[in-house]
């Protein structure tokens, strides 16, 4: 993973701004602030990951964007201009842009879920909620880390049954028993490794003491009070703009023309935070 300007704060200004951002993609069902949440939470995941790791997501986030859009006019038959049928049952146009919407928030969300975990790491969430909520810390950090573990444990059992010229499917009931056993093992090692870690915690004296130590202490400066400052400004300025905008937009009976408006330049510039801090850092670096 690239470094980030967010390693030069305290984790107290990643978690505020990863929040109000992923408010904002949740809430703000507007088209024009979903495509923006969703364009930069691409950008900035293929900055912390590649670009190669970020086009690879693709390849599930856009059929899952195509089954959300596809599957509401069936769900939701409203709205005014009516598209086609099928059979009884008519697709309108309003209804499928809603369903278009809540794909492109779900993968927003999701992608902005994917850079808030590179960026807030175990070592900074046990740091903001070791002492206050021990507990709470621990299934975060434990949670966070459990997607991409998975994926890499996935991948490495495909791997070896690829390897085994026995296991290798040939027709596609053999394709799916292979994935059932790849499964199957996942979960077989997902559970023996859960033993072994509250065995670990157990003999490393997990709840001993009320009060937790970290091995990375980190320290609330100036700067820091400065960056909270800046992240609540912005939040606190589109927080209106986007309640503005939302108001003005409706998907039913007919939806509403989306127009040029100054009001989306404040949530770019919120959403392209962090990689503007961090183009001021190389620049600084370099001189």
């Amino acid at each position: 993973m690239n470094p980030t300007a967010f390693d030069r704060y305290h984790p107290a200004v990643a978690l505020l701004y990863f929040t109000a951002v992923l408010v904002f993609c949740m809430a703000a069902f507007q088209p024009v602030y979903l495509v923006l949440g969703a364009f930069a939470g691409f950008t900035y995941s293929a900055y912390l990951r590649g670009w190669r790791a970020a086009l690879r997501s693709l390849t599930w986030q856009l059929p899952l964007l195509l089954i959300v859009t596809l599957a509401n006019p069936l769900f939701s038959a409203s709205g005014s201009t009516e598209l086609f049928r099928l059979g009884l049952r008519a697709v309108y146009l309003e209804s499928l842009a809603f369903g278009l919407c809540m794909g492109i928030m779900l993968v927003a969300a999701m992608l902005w879920f994917s850079n808030a975990s590179q960026v807030l790491t175990s070592d900074k969430v046990m740091s903001l909620f070791g002492n206050v909520a021990p507990t709470l810390a621990l299934v975060l950090s434990m949670t966070m880390r459990l997607v991409p573990q998975q994926v890499r444990r996935g991948s490495e059992i495909d791997a070896v049954q690829r390897a085994t010229s026995a296991a290798r499917p040939e027709s596609i009931k053999e394709k799916g028993a292979s994935r059932l056993r790849q499964v199957s093992v996942l979960m077989g090692w997902s559970m023996e490794d859960s033993l072994e870690t509250a065995d670990a915690m157990k003999a490393r004296g997990w709840g001993a003491r009320a009060k937790r130590t970290t091995y990375r202490r980190h320290r609330f400066r100036a700067r820091d009070a400065a960056a909270l400052a800046v992240i609540a400004v912005l939040v606190a300025a589109n927080a209106f703009l986007a309640w503005t905008a939302c108001s003005q937009f409706s998907f039913y009976p007919t939806m509403s023309a989306c127009t040029v408006w100054w009001g989306y330049l404040p949530y770019l510039a919120l959403l392209l935070l962090p990689l503007a801090a961090q183009v001021g850092e190389d620049i600084r670096w370099r001189r």
